[in-house]
């Protein structure tokens, strides 16, 4: 499988790696990446891939093909480097940050919601969340306070580790219904928000800022009635 650089840090901008295939449809794999790859409701990332000889080759999208592995994409079929070639990967750093810096926010969302997510989708413009509530409780002014609250209390933002079996064993950690945290290869990774995880634990394989203060200005841009039971709360850089 790829190596997923950025698991463990996100802030890591470009890597060298190896070619390893090209798919059928001129998908770039390689050996190890910076790039995170469209999952979790999470934009996948875009940048350029630089080979030996100065040729830049623009990446439109990072996706995750049938085995996990890592599928950059290229916005055309010109200049695709060869399998085993050696490049380097660098990230459209200002779209990365600012996909870290909204996932973040969502997570200080789903600590002012205590209702499950039924779910969502991180981009650069902005981000949504879907939650299963069966009343029509939500407060738009009220919301965008909170939540600038929290991001202005400059919380740190960090990681732990447990097992697959642990987290089995503790289902209540997962605050999404649709989506799944990354599993599979032993060990899960777990998002905490304060110093003890006091505003907000929980497993996810997304990519996240160091403090909260670093998200910035927001605003609760809107909430829609999406089915009886389910509430969808937009958010926005202010």
């Amino acid at each position: 499988m790829t190596e997923l650089l950025f698991r463990d840090d996100a802030y890591a901008r470009e890597c060298e790696a190896n070619v390893v295939a090209i798919n059928d449809r001129g998908g770039i794999l390689l050996d190890r990446t910076v790039f995170y790859a469209l999952s979790g409701g999470q934009a996948g990332d875009k940048g350029v891939l630089r080979t030996s000889a100065g040729v830049e080759v623009p990446i439109a999208l990072a996706v995750f093909d049938e085995n996990k592995d890592v599928v950059h994409v290229p916005a055309s079929g010109e200049g695709v480097p060869q399998q085993g070639e050696q490049v380097t990967v660098a990230l459209d750093w200002e779209t990365r940050h600012a996909h870290m810096r909204m996932h973040t926010c969502m997570h200080l969302l789903c600590s002012l919601i205590p209702f499950p997510v039924t779910g969502g989708s991180i981009s650069a413009d902005g981000a949504r969340l879907d939650f299963d509530i069966p009343e029509a409780i939500l407060d738009k002014e009220v919301l965008s306070a909170d939540l600038n609250a929290l991001i202005e209390a400059d919380h740190p933002v960090s990681e732990d580790w447990i097992s697959d079996d642990e987290l089995e064993s503790n289902p209540d950690l997962v605050r999404t219904m649709a989506v799944k945290p990354p599993m599979g290869t032993g060990k899960v990774r777990l998002v905490k928000i304060g110093a003890d995880g006091e505003v907000d634990f929980q497993p996810c394989g997304g990519t996240h800022v160091k403090s909260t203060a670093e998200i910035g200005p927001v605003r609760v841009a809107k909430i829609e009635k999406k089915g009886k039971q389910n509430r969808r709360v937009r958010v926005a850089f202010a």
